[in-house]
C-alpha cells in the first residue's frame, strides 16, 4: 500500500496526531462478515486493522480489542495462513484491503462432531473399542452402531481404522 511507504518515515506520534479516527463497520457489515465460513479482516487505507470476524479472530488467535494489534505484525501472520488479499475500492479511491483466511475443517453439525470425536478418541486409544467407549462415556454397543452409521470400521485386533 502507498500510505506504508509514508507511514515508515515517521514517528509514532506523528503517525497518531496526523491520521483520521478508524472508521468503524456497522452492525449490519459486521453480521454479513460473521455469516461467512471464512475469517475476515479489514484494513483501511492506513493499513489499521478495522474490524476482524470471529473466525478470523480465532484462527489467528487475535484477543480483545483489534485496534490493539499491530497491523504490522498481524498482516505477515495472516498471509502465513493461506490469507488471500483483495483490495477495497470505490471507484478509484483505494479504501484499505481485505485479508480472507480460509475455511478450516472444523466440524459443522453435530453428528460431524460426533463422528470426529470418535474418531479423535480411536486414536489415542490405539484403537481400543473398550476403552474408546469408557473415554466417551457410551457402551461398547452404542460405539459399535456409531461407527456403523459413520462407516468407521475397526481392524481385528482392537485397532480402529478411520476413514
Amino acid at each position: 500500500m502507498l500510505a506504508e511507504d509514508t507511514l515508515a518515515h515517521m514517528t509514532p506520534r506523528e503517525k497518531t496526531a496526523s491520521l483520521p479516527p478508524v472508521f468503524s463497520v456497522s452492525p449490519l457489515g459486521q453480521a454479513v462478515m460473521e455469516s461467512f465460513g471464512e475469517g475476515i479482516v479489514l484494513f483501511d487505507s492506513y493499513g489499521r486493522i478495522v474490524y476482524a470476524n470471529a473466525h478470523a479472530k480465532r484462527v489467528a488467535g487475535i484477543e480483545g480489542d483489534v485496534a490493539a494489534h499491530r497491523a504490522e505484525s498481524l498482516r505477515p501472520r495472516l498471509l502465513a495462513l493461506g490469507g488471500r488479499v483483495a483490495p477495497l475500492r470505490s471507484g478509484a479511491a483505494s479504501l484499505g484491503e481485505a485479508v480472507f483466511l480460509p475455511r478450516t475443517n472444523e466440524p459443522r453439525t453435530l453428528a460431524e462432531r460426533e463422528r470426529q470425536a470418535i474418531v479423535d478418541t480411536l486414536e489415542r486409544t490405539s484403537g481400543k473399542l473398550a476403552e474408546t467407549a469408557r473415554r466417551l462415556g457410551i457402551s461398547r454397543t452404542t460405539l459399535w452402531r456409531r461407527l456403523k452409521a459413520y462407516g468407521l470400521r475397526p481392524h481385528n485386533g482392537g485397532r480402529g481404522s478411520h476413514q
